[in-house]
């Protein structure tokens, strides 16, 4: 299920905090060929930081579909509106 090409983490394949699952799920790949690539470049030590910081600032799935559902309901006021 892809909401658009945006970035989010996925709330069904994650393992942690679901950035590798939904980087796989957006840009169609393999979600276990994501995290072994993340976990060869968190072990090599390159990207610990970039996973944590990944984490906190993709926002989730549901949050995007939140957004969407405020957007569409604010468009419909205004079409009332006029």
């Amino acid at each position: 299920m892809t909401i658009s090409k945006r970035l989010y983490r996925s709330e069904e394949d994650k393992m942690l905090g679901g950035v590798c699952g939904g980087i796989a799920e957006v840009y169609d790949f393999d979600a276990t060929l994501i995290r072994l690539i993340t976990v060869a470049l968190i072990l090599s030590g390159i990207s610990p930081i970039i996973y944590l910081i990944a984490w906190l600032i993709i926002p989730s799935e549901s949050e995007l579909k939140n957004k969407k559902k405020v957007k569409e309901v604010e468009a419909e006021k205004v079409e009332e509106d006029e």
